[in-house]
């Protein structure tokens, strides 16, 4: 006999995507924070990428991202396989691109879960993946006058 849920709460939600979307405008945690609230969930995960003022011991100044047409759909493939493999509440991703300054935010994802394990597990597939999936390339531009490009994230 197969086990019962004594709550539907522990379980995916129907419609988990609440937010994938790839902008030129600076980014809202608190968007990422009020997409992924759901009464059911037990624990929410949020993950900020933010633009660091070093990279493989050289000053950064500044840096920019560009993306590929196809790197939301992208995102949002990674978003369904990390739906299928977690019992995701629900879910939000979004990526800067254009030119960002050190401090500047460059991706904020979030994942809300019945649990708080399933919730950090679930948030680190979905910006590891992300990371080395989606189209998305950096342009940093160090001190010393030197530039670098840097794909997928």
């Amino acid at each position: 006999m197969a086990p019962t849920i004594d709550h539907p709460g522990e379980l995916a939600a129907q419609d988990p995507i609440k937010l994938i979307g790839i902008r030129e405008t600076p980014l809202s945690v608190d968007e990422v924070f009020r997409a992924v609230g759901d009464d059911a969930a037990g624990g929410m995960a949020l993950f900020v990428g933010t633009v660091r003022n070093h990279d493989g011991g050289a000053d950064v100044d500044a840096l920019g991202y560009s993306a590929h047409p196809s790197a939301e759909d992208e995102m949002r493939r990674i978003a369904e396989k990390v739906v299928a493999e977690y019992p995701v509440r629900a879910l939000a991703a979004v990526h800067r691109v254009g030119d960002l300054g050190i401090g500047d935010l460059a991706v904020v994802v979030g994942v809300s879960c019945p649990h708080r394990g399933e919730a950090f597990e679930a948030c680190r597939k979905l910006i590891d993946d992300l990371k080395h999936e989606v189209p998305i390339w950096k342009h940093q531009k160090f001190s010393d006058g030197t530039e670098e490009w840097v794909g997928a994230c």
